[in-house]
């Protein structure tokens, strides 16, 4: 018989958590068994002896209920669900990808699987683009390698902070789309190779090259 995430009689972690097996004083209580069927209302120590038969906990899940509804489960296994659930609720950690006015395709496509990894998880993904020296006249390429980046993203990604320059950086904040949070339901998988295509648009290495023949000797 395996052993309960929760051993009976050992205290609450905090007081916010419910109340759990031999915690549960009430004389008598609504279970709901493992499998989530309605056993009824029955004594609370024969409802915490069926835990403790089963392996598991006696979680009181409704305790202003008369009488109060618990429930035979893996307490440890549920806190788990509930603690990814909050972290999903608040957009995860938030992971950055960087970007440059120059990145060739190639590059471009393997960042934007990386950001799909970080969006399928969950998280949020802040892409900033750094400008340096003569590519501060062409910020305009930069907006276009961002623009074809939040493009090949798709539904993968929803963008919860609009691109915006300051301080030779231009940053963007994108949220977990509609297909990222399809994803992160599924168990976590190995991005697949960058095969996806990008939006058509002029190398973004293409004014700074021209300026380079103007300017060479």
């Amino acid at each position: 018989m395996g052993r309960s995430a929760i051993s009976f009689g050992v205290s609450r972690t905090s007081t916010s958590d419910p109340r759990v097996n031999f915690r549960i004083r009430v004389p008598k209580v609504r279970l709901i068994d493992h499998n989530g069927g309605q056993v009824g209302v029955i004594d609370t120590k024969d409802a915490q002896r069926m835990a403790q038969e089963a392996g598991l906990d006696l979680v009181e899940v409704a305790p202003l209920e008369r009488p109060p509804v618990c429930r035979i489960m893996d307490y440890g296994k549920f806190k788990y669900q509930q603690k990814k659930k909050h972290q999903k609720h608040h957009g995860g950690h938030l992971k950055g990808i960087r970007l440059s006015p120059k990145i060739q395709d190639h590059d471009l496509l393997i960042k934007v699987e990386h950001a799909k990894k970080f969006l399928g998880r969950g998280d949020k993904v802040v892409a900033t683009m750094m400008f340096r020296g003569r590519e501060m006249a062409h910020v305009d390429i930069g907006q276009q390698v961002m623009d074809r980046f939040l493009t090949a993203l798709g539904e993968f990604g929803r963008v919860e902070k609009a691109p915006q320059f300051e301080h030779r950086k231009l940053n963007v904040i994108v949220g977990p789309g509609k297909i990222a949070l399809k994803s992160s339901k599924k168990e976590p998988s190995k991005p697949k190779p960058a095969t996806a295509t990008l939006p058509a648009t002029a190398p973004a290495a293409t004014a700074d090259a021209d300026d380079g023949k103007r300017k060479a000797p």
